[in-house]
């Protein structure tokens, strides 16, 4: 997650701890392909055309995690906080993953194996972010499990985290801990027969390239993803949005998001109200949140965003994994999966 805009206490408004943005971005402007060597900026705004560039670390490959075992019982897929938490833990282990890096490439290669080995059709989405610092090469991962309807209900994460100079940032929370559960997620809908389709977002370029948030440097993923299927015709086609963000705190704290669609949100704080977790969703208005859940909303997507805003250690080195938790994974991976059902109920009663 990036310095979100908001009113009242992040980014422009939201949260208290927008005074981190004074720590200096290091910042990655990449070359040919998400595999190059990446140039290092300093934070001056406007960087000279010769600077040197430093390659980057050789990443290790991530093997992907081992198949479930076959089910003893014909009872339903459920949410395997275990698998969500390794999945958490790799993206970690591969370490700083900034748009357009060697290290951001090697998680997408990562989630793309993920969803093979889930059965899960997916597609890269490549395209060129024009941002301050110069054109980044970008890609989207998009993955489909196909409903009894084609109409499309999205579950939506970006996966790129926030380079510092001063310290090693590896988004525990911010980044690691929603792919890691739109994955597993991922999993135990291709294991149920959906009315509607839905589709896996993996956005990237969510985080600006400016210490602060400040438009148009942000969710670029998200805009891609939106002005393409406009494009294309089928933007029509996707009826809902649920976005991911920030949710492996230890102490996971989520309040109602302004900018989301209600009904949106009263499904998602009913379900979870109905499992039990209303001191983890609290039945309260944070304000408006910049997230990637923007751009779908302004083209007229329902759109709500899951974000967990009392995080102390955003945009820090201790966004580690002392500090998120597989129960936090866990809450949030019942809610979304019991709220599927009541969204795909409450579309097809808007058809009628």
């Amino acid at each position: 997650m990036g310095a979100k805009g908001a009113s009242g206490a992040k980014g422009a408004g939201v949260r208290s701890v927008a005074a981190l943005a004074a720590i200096t971005l290091l910042l990655v402007a990449c070359g040919a392909d998400a595999n190059n060597s990446a140039a290092v900026i300093p934070n001056d705004r406007t960087a000279p055309s010769d600077a040197p560039v430093a390659p980057i670390a050789p990443v290790a490959p991530v093997a992907p995690l081992a198949p479930n075992a076959p089910a003893q019982s014909a009872g339903p897929a459920k949410f395997d906080s275990g698998r969500a938490w390794e999945h958490l833990r790799r993206q970690v282990a591969i370490g700083p993953r900034p748009a357009g890096s060697a290290a951001l490439a090697e998680c997408r290669r990562y989630i793309l194996s993920e969803l093979k080995a889930a059965g899960i059709a997916a597609r890269e989405q490549p395209f060129d972010a024009m941002t301050p610092l110069g054109v980044i090469k970008m890609t989207n991962v998009i993955a489909t499990i196909p409903g009894r309807r084609p109409e499309r209900i999205a579950l939506a994460t970006h996966y790129d985290t926030k380079l510092f100079r001063e310290f090693r940032f590896v988004g525990a929370s911010d980044g690691a801990s929603s792919t890691a559960a739109v994955l597993e997620l991922g999993r135990v809908l291709k294991a149920r027969q959906n009315d509607y389709t839905i589709e896996l977002l993996f956005l990237d370029g969510e985080e600006a390239v400016n210490t602060e948030w400040r438009d148009p440097d942000n969710t670029y993923g998200g805009r891609y993803y939106v002005r393409a299927a406009r494009q294309a015709g089928d933007l029509a086609g996707l009826k809902a949005l649920v976005l991911l963000d920030m949710i492996g705190d230890r102490n996971l704290d989520i309040r109602r998001e302004a900018n989301s669609t209600r009904w949106l949100g009263d499904i998602i704080w009913t379900s979870a109200a109905k499992l039990g977790y209303s001191t983890t969703f609290i039945p309260e208005d944070i304000g408006q949140i910049e997230d990637d859940h923007l751009p779908f909303l302004a083209a007229g997507v329902p759109s709500v965003d899951i974000i967990d805003l009392d995080y102390p250690q955003w945009h820090t080195a201790q966004d580690d994994l002392d500090h998120v938790s597989a129960r936090s994974l866990q809450i949030v991976g019942d809610v979304v999966l019991d709220a599927v059902p009541q969204i795909e109920k409450e579309l097809a009663a808007a058809r009628r």
